[in-house]
């Protein structure tokens, strides 16, 4: 099976080639051919197929369909269970803790939103840990869920391979550790926020990777502290955190309440997804979920939300800047085009795909 940066071309080439147009549906069935090809369930290749492709609807592309070789190759190699039994081992009031048997990491992590959110109906706040998890794709598609229930949603989770020196040090012991937050307003669109607390995500090195296109100075260093631009050697160098010395406690913090918290690995515990394909990764990640009627009217709540947003919007920017933006404000426009429109594909990601359908012996997708 392709790598899923191979068919990266030399410098230039292929990244002025069109992106691809491809009908989410079309996606979402090759998708879970391709899971139940590996043994997957039916119900549960349909259900990550769903969450893979609504990565990639919310534009988030390097945290959706890109990332299926790397499932359906540790999934072949025994580093991924098929055939995962998940089950809620702490059950405490507002918490909870979910063992998820080295499963699919979608399953478990949606399992985890849907307790929390219930928790948040019943006490106000619910938070569920995960342990024995795998990669999940982007924490949107978890945090965005508990806005239709009236509540805000939050992410934590430990990156699936270490990218990281602490602040001052030379060995990789974090990931890029990502957080999200989405917060409901009225008129306006949702807050949401889904980042690495590194530069740039390891995904989206792995894209420029695919693509053949270069990495801008400041998102990687190599080990003498020279510039990285080259996607293609990322093994060769460090991902920089965000603000340097913060950006590293952030990470820490966050790997503390995910997985330490959770009896899930950290530091040089953590297995990359990427190049061992054989080992459960035991990914940590946590859901939480805040009831706004608890703390709030709703519809109060909102407007104020809405009253914040426009203020931050409208006003004043710096010469260089059209406007100030708020985070996520595009996501929704940009779930509606590509839903009516079609996913939006890089030609070697297309090829890739193909590369897998063949190994599979499954049909190939449908452009």
């Amino acid at each position: 099976m392709p790598d899923i940066t191979s068919n990266a071309a030399s410098e230039g080439a292929d990244a002025k080639l069109s992106l691809v147009r491809v009908p989410a549906q079309n996606v979402r069935q090759f998708i879970a051919s391709a899971l139940r090809a590996c043994k997957v369930r039916d119900a549960d290749a349909e259900t990550v197929a769903k969450c893979i492709v609504e990565g990639d609807l919310w534009g988030l592309d390097t945290h959706g369909t890109f990332r299926l070789a790397q499932y359906v190759r540790r999934l072949l190699d025994g580093g991924t269970n098929p055939q995962a039994n998940m089950k809620v081992i702490r059950n405490e009031g507002a918490t909870g803790l979910i063992d998820a048997d080295n499963g699919l990491g979608h399953l478990g992590v949606l399992k985890a939103t849907e307790m929390a959110m219930d928790k948040a109906d019943q006490f106000g706040i619910g938070w569920v840990g995960v342990r024995n998890g795998n990669h999940a794709g982007p924490a949107t598609i978890y945090v965005t869920r508990p806005l239709a229930r009236d509540q805000i949603g939050l992410y934590g989770a430990v990156g699936s391979a270490n990218h990281v020196p602490p602040h001052g040090g030379s060995e990789l012991l974090l990931g890029t550790n990502p957080i999200a937050i989405a917060v409901p307003a009225g008129k306006e669109p949702p807050f949401l926020l889904d980042m690495a607390t590194t530069v740039a995500s390891s995904g989206r090195v792995k894209t420029l990777a695919q693509r053949g296109e270069k990495m801008p100075v400041g998102w990687m260093i190599e080990h003498d502290g020279s510039p990285l631009t080259d996607p293609t050697r990322q093994s060769e160098g460090f991902l920089l955190p965000i603000g340097g010395a913060k950006g590293y406690g952030l990470a820490m913090a966050i790997g503390l309440l995910s997985s330490v918290l959770n009896g899930a690995a950290f530091g040089r515990d953590v297995i990359s997804m990427s190049n061992d394909t054989t080992t459960p990764t035991n990914t940590g990640q946590f859901v939480a979920a805040i009831k706004i009627s608890a703390f709030s009217d709703i519809d109060t709540f909102k407007s104020e939300t809405d009253r914040g947003l426009r203020d931050i919007k409208n006003s004043k920017p710096l010469k260089d800047f059209d406007r100030v933006h708020v985070s996520g404000e595009n996501r929704p426009e940009t779930f509606q085009d590509r839903q009516e429109n079609g996913l939006l594909f890089h030609p070697n990601l297309i090829s890739a795909l193909g590369g897998i359908a063949k190994e599979l012996s499954i049909m190939q997708l449908k452009i």
